[in-house]
């Protein structure tokens, strides 16, 4: 190529790249020029005035709740796993906030609820995706849209730390973290727009459409199914099946962690559901907060006795799995049903979880090191049905059967079934892409050892760090 050509080549290229950095710009530039960023166009000083500022405040201490439940995950995910794999858990459930609130702010919250025009700068979307309010620019930057994502994100953050404890202590983390990206960015978002952002689930022509208050089906079934799909096809831990199939018990290292991050992931709860009202002036918040603390009482309470009168001791590790079972059960439904229901949601989500992890364990063989499939994937899909049966009519408009309607069932089971189909189906090709890309799994060396010093050169316990592999069982 002539050295004239050559350098005539080279400038376009500079042209392009610089064209590309200079559009990034000014698109990060463009909030300056709309939206009210800081509230003077939308707060008045009077009576209408006082009500926002203080739904502001309600929803964003409901957004910081359920931050707080990030602690919850990762003290109870650690808690249930072995010593050795302590930092790559913590590092797995602390990623998965901090990458996926980028994923969320770029693209997730634009694919969620553009089309919604729930607030300014979320106008453009149509029935089955969004478009509009990507980077909270334009018109997104405002006082009311950030209150709104600032809210959703931490949902987001919620259904992908799902996933981290199901693949625990074998996941390869570089594999795990481009999941996170996706799954908040896509994933979640995309079916979050079908129930939540005006889509299609929302507006089905069955009771009022289908109904999931804060998120049984859009975070906790999201999570669990996309969990499901990653342990199919990661496999289980070595020595946790013998070979005619059996499953062995793998002890977690530390119960205290469990039962704690059950205390910080119950009270996060009273953001996740009472909070999801996005209004303190709304009074149903008091039912929504008492049906939620029943339900998740319900389900411990269950589990307690029947781990008692099945092995003569209380299993307590099992009895906290109960609870956050009946809190996920009743989350879907906590502002439509009464406090008796939500006693009844939550023994039944306490059955299915024990169901649940036998079911996992000793029919289908695969290993879930904290339970999230049995609580989240199949306690999320009761949860959308629950609606459907217990909705009493007082709040929404909802109604289910036992006030003798029957459509509601109906968009909920609709709803039910698209939920596990998207989310197994997505996480199946999310995880399939990834096997037979980049990998997904650490070397059986690598795994023995524990993923604390291979992955992340060092350990929760440094006194107890051994130079060789383990056997597999510490």
């Amino acid at each position: 190529m002539p050295v004239k050509a050559k350098e005539e080549k080279m400038n376009i290229k500079k042209i392009i790249q610089w064209s590309v950095m200079a559009g990034i710009i000014l698109m990060l530039a463009l909030p300056a020029l709309a939206g009210d960023p800081n509230g003077a166009e939308t707060y008045t000083n009077d009576i209408a005035g006082m009500k926002l500022a203080i739904n502001f405040t309600w929803t964003l201490i409901g957004a910081f709740l359920v931050f707080f439940m990030q602690a919850g995950f990762a003290y109870l995910g650690a808690g249930a796993l072995r010593v050795k794999n302590t930092v790559n858990y913590f590092t797995k459930s602390y990623m998965d906030f901090s990458i996926g609130a980028l994923a969320y702010w770029a693209v997730g919250f634009g694919l969620m609820f553009g089309g919604s025009k729930l607030y300014p700068g979320l106008e453009d979307g149509n029935a089955w995706i969004g478009w509009s309010g990507f980077f909270l620019t334009g018109d997104a930057y405002d006082v009311q849209t950030i209150m709104f994502w600032m809210f959703q994100v931490v949902f987001a953050a919620t259904a992908a730390t799902i996933v981290a404890g199901a693949v625990a202590e074998r996941l390869k983390i570089q594999a795990y973290l481009i999941y996170s990206i996706f799954v908040t960015a896509v994933i979640y978002s995309i079916y979050g727009h079908w129930i939540w952002g005006g889509g299609w689930l929302s507006t089905l022509p069955y009771g009022v459409g289908a109904r999931d208050f804060a998120g049984s089906g859009a975070v906790h079934a999201i999570g669990g199914f996309v969990a499901l799909a990653g342990v199919i096809l990661l496999g289980p831990r070595i020595g946790k099946f013998n070979k005619d199939g059996t499953p062995n018990a793998i002890p977690g290292h530390d119960v205290g962690m469990i039962v704690m991050g059950t205390f910080f992931l119950f009270f996060g709860w009273f953001g996740f559901n009472p909070a999801s009202t996005l209004a303190a002036t709304d009074l149903r918040i008091s039912v929504i907060a008492v049906t939620t603390f029943l339900a998740g009482a319900a389900g411990a309470t269950f589990v307690c006795y029947a781990t008692y009168f099945k092995t003569g001791k209380v299993d307590i590790a099992l009895t906290c799995n109960g609870a956050l079972a009946g809190l996920v059960g009743i989350t879907a439904g906590a502002a439509y049903v009464a406090p008796w229901a939500a006693v009844v949601i939550g023994i039944i989500s306490g059955m299915l979880i024990m169901f649940g992890l036998w079911f996992n364990e000793w029919k289908l063989k695969i290993d879930d090191p904290v339970g999230a499939i049995a609580c989240h994937a199949y306690n999320g899909v009761w949860g959308l049905l629950a609606v459907g049966i217990f909705a009493d009519g007082t709040y929404g408009g909802v109604k289910g059967l036992i006030v003798g309607e029957t459509g509601q069932i109906i968009a909920q089971a609709i709803d039910a079934v698209t939920v596990a189909v998207w989310a197994f189906g997505t996480g199946l090709i999310l995880f399939g892409i990834l096997k037979y890309t980049i990998g997904i799994r650490v070397s059986a060396e690598e795994e023995l050892t524990g993923l604390d010093i291979p992955e992340h050169g060092t350990s929760a316990y440094p006194e107890f760090v051994i130079a060789g592999p383990f056997d597999g069982k510490r």
